[in-house]
């Protein structure tokens, strides 16, 4: 009986063992990856459905899916007031709308690339579903492209916007009848559009309400009413690929498009007078900043002993840095200070505010015993060992400075077995109490000393410079490239900027039409150009302002970058008769991404 047993639970657990070997799941080898967006199998209603009546949607897939960032990329056209509940059960999608629909309306769901495969989180490009209320389905598009006014790139995630109400406020008031979003290459299709005159916008809507009502939201404007029609505008069923979903690889740069309607993004200028900061960054030293510049407007510091304060302001007057000259002042954690400026009242009138800022300060304790001796920092222009031909030295502090003692300041040209003392003259800088310039008669390839001695530099409190000394050479006109710039078929006022591949501004000049401009001692490299076409004159790029119905500046780039080599003199002629030109290759469009 024992021995009967025994082999009976041998054998159970002999069957156990290889109904488990038989049921462990092994992970495939091999084989392709899928890289397959879900795709619809059926939907109630059916995709461009007539007289719909009903109160929710059902689109049911091939696969498991998945919704990304469902919130920001999921949108329907005309608007909402409230957004319809999205919700998954298994394959299937739900859409259940929380208001009415209004009759013989067509609607378009913009999906985006929310709806992903659950697995690989393959993604359904630019899906729509559209239906309509009404017994036919609106086939009219406006198409068109969205950039950045002063880069001319284009931006992510803005809003392109359709109103039938012709009325200027309709952005700010009333949400569009029709929305979509540029793609990433800036270009849009509005689709499923009914015939009539609209107002075209786009905005970059900070707080998702679809309506311009924030003074930082990038925003442009149409600047005159658009048709749609269908002489013009008509989209046949099936014609444009935003209609249905599809992939895209990952590694294929988007194409880019041009439409029929170009907008260019700006950011408002600040209209109203307030007081944006108050700061006090070292014991004697106070900073006051304005809105925006307050050009012939009083912006002042308001004390009874001015002459215990020294009181400096930036080049566009809207940032006012006034200096402690009195110690038993500076010494104060808490200073209540006055300040006179323009401030906008709530009325939207211009009105001069007087305040009492409290500005504080609490200086570290030093460490007993390890108080350290404080030193005047100076700083110069010689990079690296260099300077161009011509170029004066320029020496500098972050604190204002007494006149310097030109006896403890020596120039010397440094030769194998001596040094030469090279005369030189000392200039304060006019425009900075900080700066001071040295100029002096300079030979190319040949190697200089500039030594100062300890208390050459003194600044305002007494504080005195360390000895230093900066080793330099001129370096020979050969050793840099130079680019003249002819300008063909320009009007008016222009600024030409120099650029470098990322589009920093490394020097700019002003110019009229045809005129020859010279950008000498470059570096070996490549730069791109950009004129700004100066409306005003005022010697700067202005931005757009919808309430004067104001484009920003116009600008244009060079179709090229633009190689700069050693000892090259590089005449260029530039067409510049056509304003917002960038061509393709230089626009910052990056490489989509699926996941």
């Amino acid at each position: 009986m024992k021995k009967a047993l025994l082999f009976t639970s041998a054998g159970v657990f002999a069957i156990v063992v290889y109904l488990a070997s038989c049921a462990k799941m092994v992970a495939p080898s091999g084989g392709p990856k899928d890289v397959d967006p879900p795709v619809v199998v059926k939907s109630l209603p059916p995709q461009n459905s007539i007289f719909f009546k009903g109160k929710s949607i059902q689109i049911t897939f091939n696969e498991y899916i998945t919704l990304d960032k469902l919130n920001e990329k999921f949108m329907i056209s005309p608007p909402m007031d409230r957004k319809p509940e999205i919700s998954l059960r298994g394959k299937t999608l739900k859409i259940e709308f929380s208001e009415e629909l209004k009759d013989s309306v067509t609607y378009t769901l913009y999906f985006q690339d929310a709806i992903r495969d659950l697995n690989e989180g393959n993604p359904l490009v630019n899906f729509q579903f559209v239906f309509s209320t009404g017994g036919y389905i609106d086939s009219l598009s406006v198409t068109g492209n969205v950039f950045m006014s002063y880069s001319l790139n284009p931006s992510k995630n803005v809003l392109v916007m359709l109103h039938s109400e012709l009325a200027d406020s309709a952005p700010r008031k009333r949400i569009p009848d029709y929305v979509t979003i540029a793609s990433e290459t800036g270009f849009f299709r509005i689709n499923n559009v009914k015939p009539g005159k609209y107002r075209l916008y786009a905005l970059s809507d900070n707080n998702n309400n679809k309506l311009y009502d924030l003074q930082d939201e990038a925003f442009a404007f149409y600047d005159h009413v658009i048709d749609v029609s269908p002489e013009s505008n008509y989209l046949s069923p099936g014609e444009d690929s935003l209609m249905n979903g599809s992939r895209v690889d990952s590694l294929k740069r988007p194409i880019p498009v041009e439409g029929d309607y170009q907008l260019y993004l700006f950011t408002a200028p600040v209209k109203k007078y307030y007081l944006t900061s108050s700061t006090r960054s070292m014991q004697y030293k106070l900073v006051y900043t304005l809105s925006r510049p307050p050009d012939s407007l009083a912006f002042d510091f308001i004390a009874d002993e001015k002459d215990k304060f020294l009181i400096e302001k930036n080049a566009t007057g809207d940032t006012m840095t006034v200096w402690i000259l009195e110690s038993l002042l500076w010494s104060q954690q808490e200073i209540r200070t006055l300040i006179k400026y323009p401030f906008t009242d709530s009325t939207d009138n211009l009105v001069y505010r007087t305040d009492t800022i409290p500005m504080r300060y609490f200086a570290v304790k030093p460490v007993r015993g390890k108080e350290k001796r404080e030193i005047l920092s100076i700083t110069t222009n010689i990079s690296g060992g260099f300077l161009k031909p011509g170029q004066n030295i320029m020496l500098a502090s972050a604190i204002p400075l007494l006149e310097p003692d030109t006896s403890g300041i020596k120039l010397y040209l440094a030769e194998k077995d001596k040094r030469t003392v090279i005369p030189y003259q000392l200039f304060a800088d006019t425009t900075d109490r900080k700066r001071y310039i040295l100029k002096a008669k300079l030979a190319e390839e040949m190697r200089y000393q500039l030594i100062t001695t300890r208390g050459a530099f003194r600044s305002i409190y007494g504080i005195v410079s360390d000895s230093a000394a900066f080793t330099f050479t001129v370096r020979p006109e050969s050793s840099f490239g130079h680019l003249t710039v002819i300008l063909n078929n320009g009007e008016g006022k222009m600024i030409v900027q120099l650029l470098d591949k990322s589009e920093k501004v490394i020097a700019e000049q002003k110019a009229e039409a045809n005129e020859r401009v010279l950008f000498p001692f470059l570096e070996k490299g490549t730069y791109r150009l950009r004129v700004i076409y100066d409306f005003n004159g005022d010697g700067r790029w202005n931005t757009g302002d919808y309430d004067l119905k104001l484009q920003p500046e116009p600008v244009s780039f060079y179709p090229d970058e633009i190689d700069v080599k050693t000892d090259w003199r590089i005449e260029q002629e530039w067409d510049v008769g056509r304003r917002n030109e960038k061509s393709w290759k230089l626009r910052d469009i990056k490489q989509q991404q699926t996941r």
